[in-house]
């Protein structure tokens, strides 16, 4: 009977076990207006390409996903709190200190471009000169264009750098006449072009040039691990490739290669 009892409990612990793994809820931190990365749907549901690989890698790994809109400002302070497990929404990680959170691998190339009307007629940098430049506040085109950024010389010779809460309401502001200009993520402004057509330009020119990741606490690099894993998976099998090209982004930009 002890016997019998004993491989009871070990069954019962077993089973509890496996559920407890099943049960877990990745959360992932979003900027909730950033496509094609990371958006409200027009069902309701959030998507976006950086969604639909979290889905994926949630699906490998026996995780339920939940989605946490977060102020992007304030990114690394709600990472911090333990409100998110990790930030993941066409994330520069050139940014982040590698010594105070674990990064992931790149997963895409990420150049900072210009995207403009193509009847203003600015078709270099230099047009930019005296020009009301919008941009989202914190991002890293903000960064390198403020005082002590890379691109902080450009950014000095633009009549206004205006910051917004995000990248809809700076295009919203360039349609509108509002603004001369945004400053903004490749993959974002060629989603805009390709949802609105050729009354919107990109610059050929870059002004930065990074790379995007997914970003977790320091002490959560087994996590990290188990995401990086899984997001492999996705490469090797094509899904990588695939939801790229599904949201429109250059495929040519991607980092990684299946084995």
């Amino acid at each position: 009977m002890k016997k019998i009892f004993a491989m009871v409990l070990v069954l019962a612990f077993g089973l509890f076990a496996c559920a407890s793994a099943e049960e877990f809820t990745f959360r992932m931190g979003i900027d909730a207006e950033y496509p094609p990365y990371t958006y409200l749907g027009d069902d309701g549901e959030f998507t976006g390409y950086d969604v639909e690989m979290a889905q994926g890698v949630c699906d490998i790994l026996g995780w339920k996903l939940e989605i946490v809109p977060i102020n992007w400002d304030t990114k690394l302070f709600q990472l911090d709190s333990g409100e998110m497990d990790c930030i993941w929404s066409g994330l520069t990680i050139d940014v982040i200190d590698p010594e105070a959170y674990t990064l992931s691998f790149a997963y895409s190339d990420n150049s900072q471009m210009i995207l403009t009307k193509a009847a203003y007629g600015i078709s270099s940098l230099d047009d930019l000169a005296g020009k009301v430049v919008g941009v989202q506040l914190g991002t890293s085109a903000d960064i390198a264009l403020s005082e002590g950024g890379d691109a902080a010389e450009l950014g000095a010779t633009f009549g206004e750098l205006r910051r917004f809460e995000n990248y809809n309401v700076c295009f919203t502001e360039l349609m509108a006449d509002a603004i001369d200009a945004v400053a903004i993520d490749i993959g974002v402004a060629a989603g805009k072009i390709s949802e609105y057509g050729d009354e919107y330009v990109m610059l050929d020119q870059s002004f930065a040039a990074e790379k995007y990741g997914i970003c977790f606490r320091k002490e959560d690099a087994e996590m990290c691990q188990q995401v990086e894993e899984a997001f492999m998976k996705l490469v090797e099998d094509g899904t990588y490739v695939s939801l790229a090209e599904k949201y429109g982004l250059d495929v040519a930009a991607l980092c990684l290669t299946a084995e």
